[in-house]
């Protein structure tokens, strides 16, 4: 069985990832990593401990890997110390600027250890990134619109940018400076909408002569992520560099 820790077990994704891991046959869920829940309780429904620190997890849970699912502030020096102290991080948070991408990509390198980073787990999702990529070699004129619930704090989304980037590499441009219509990224024109009503949303329209194509992706439930998530979480176990999205790792 493959021990799991999940940072971030308050939140509404973090709360389905524990019942996730517990009720998985495949995984042992050794401990969550999260400073205030700590300071109530020293385990989760009396079973699972709370930990406070990177350090204290690592020793004294062991986990094979950690399930990161907290925010823009914490999920890159959470990232880092996991990778520091012998733990394969994957990651769902969005947040990652493209210099920590890169640093967290050298240590794990250094160290040997794998690393994924989904910003959205659907496996939905990751296979609009491919297709949005082979689409922009034979229309390279198009544009990403992403929406998403009115509590998510950062924006772009972090399966915006990785769409993005994924399109230049495909179609290998250098970015364009930003002209009013949104947020560019790798020279792809990102909008972004914030809603209440909506959960996770993505639009990547390609315009050509005279045609339009759409590709497009809805989540309606977090549950949508639940199954990209247990095949990162085993796959990483194979893996001794970072993987930058979950279309990498789903053929």
């Amino acid at each position: 069985m493959i021990r799991v820790a999940v940072a971030g077990p308050r939140g509404r994704m973090g709360a389905l990832a524990v019942e996730t891991m517990i009720t998985g046959k495949d995984f042992l869920l050794v401990g969550v990593l999260d400073r205030k829940m700590a300071e109530k309780a020293d385990t989760l429904a009396g079973a699972v401990p709370i930990y406070t620190d990177m350090a204290t997890l690592a020793q004294e849970a062991q986990p094979d890997v950690l399930v990161e699912l907290t925010n823009h502030e914490s999920v890159y020096p959470h990232t880092r110390d996991a990778i520091l102290n012998g733990i394969r991080p994957v990651v769902g948070t969005s947040g990652l600027k493209e210099e920590q991408i890169t640093r967290l990509s050298e240590l794990a390198s250094e160290h040997k250890i794998g690393c994924i980073l989904a910003p959205n787990f659907s496996v939905g999702a990751a296979l609009l990134m491919k297709f949005a990529a082979m689409a922009v070699k034979y229309m390279p004129e198009a544009e990403i619109i992403e929406m998403h619930h009115d509590g998510k704090k950062d924006f772009p989304s972090g399966t915006a940018a990785l769409t993005a980037r994924m399109m230049a590499d495909s179609k290998g441009t250098e970015p364009n400076q930003p002209d009013g219509r949104g947020t560019d990224i790798s020279g792809v024109p990102v909008h972004s909408v914030r809603l209440p009503g909506l959960l996770s949303h993505q639009e990547v329209l390609f315009g050509g002569d005279g045609q339009l194509l759409t590709l497009r992706h809805d989540s309606f439930s977090r549950q949508s992520y639940m199954s990209g998530m247990t095949l990162a979480v085993k796959d990483v176990m194979n893996r001794d560099r970072l993987i930058d999205g979950l279309d990498k790792i789903i053929g």
